[in-house]
């Protein structure tokens, strides 16, 4: 059971090489890089590729870390024995599984994805690392231990918005993606745009990648945000020759929102084209 990439998702023999490690030594891969480089839509190709189904727990600034093993609907239980429900005399009724709970007993060992763990609060990662170490839980309402019936491929990824803690790192492998390079990206546009026009494209990756080397730039842009443009310039019809304008007024290539997503990187390119302007004057 090897991950070798899918016909949609193009992964580079260093990412190959992280997931296959992590399965073999059966811990979490923990998956950082700049947004928008597949760090999400990696969990669902392991997926595919291996045969397996995907459980995704999206974390948020609010999620607790027990939210993912179950909640207690105390609230609900209240209410039913307020109206006399028969149901209030099993507490189990009132025990909401979370998506742990829904890993350790699936029937087929599944592809488990926490996404941008370091949303959460700092003490997240910690107060899961006996759930992901063991396997397994302890339901207090119900004096049950759930106990995963196979172990989950379990995908963490991260965004550094925070730093992890080392107790929490030592138990992952860990795999930084790196942003493609020209040849990767060309491979990645074939996958979705399979025979555009070379010199299109050609162009395209060169606007593309100058752009992102630009000092003072903000956000550099994705190649999520790139293959969102290049879907543009194809609907517009806009050919190579107005991506190969390389004058003062052509600074900011066509269709630009999809690629600069603030006003401060606008207004930087709004004044490069000024300044390139007063030196040719």
């Amino acid at each position: 059971m090897r991950f070798e990439g899918t016909e949609t998702f193009v992964a580079t023999d260093d990412l190959k090489v992280a997931v296959n490690a992590a399965v073999a030594l059966q811990r979490p891969l923990l998956i950082k890089g700049e947004p928008g480089t597949g760090k999400t839509v990696l969990a669902q190709e392991i997926a595919t590729a291996l045969g397996k189904p995907l459980i995704s727990w999206h974390v948020k600034s609010t999620t607790k870390a027990q939210q993912g093993l179950y909640e207690y609907d105390a609230v609900s239980r209240l209410r039913d024995s307020q109206l006399g429900d028969a149901r209030v005399h099993d507490i189990g009724n009132y025990i909401i599984r979370g998506k742990l709970w829904d890993a350790f007993e699936a029937d087929n060992a599944p592809v488990l994805l926490i996404d941008e763990i370091d949303k959460a609060d700092i003490e997240f990662p910690n107060d899961l690392l006996l759930e992901l170490d063991r396997m397994e839980f302890f339901v207090y309402e119900t004096r049950q231990t759930i106990k995963a019936r196979q172990r989950p491929i379990i995908i963490i990824t991260s965004n550094n918005e925070k730093e992890l803690p080392d107790a929490f790192l030592r138990r992952c492998f860990f795999h930084y993606i790196k942003f493609p390079d020209r040849e990767t990206m060309q491979r990645i546009v074939d996958v979705h745009y399979p025979g555009i026009n070379s010199l299109l494209l050609r162009e395209a990756l060169t606007s593309f990648f100058e752009l992102r080397e630009v000092p003072g730039l903000k956000k550099r842009p994705s190649t999520s945000e790139f293959l969102d443009w290049l879907k543009l310039l194809l609907a517009e019809d806009i050919g190579p020759d107005l991506l190969r304008e390389r004058n003062a007024s052509k600074l900011i290539p066509p269709l630009h929102g999809a690629l600069l997503k603030n006003e401060q990187d606008v207004h930087l390119f709004e004044r490069l084209a000024f300044l390139s302007r007063r030196g040719t004057n």
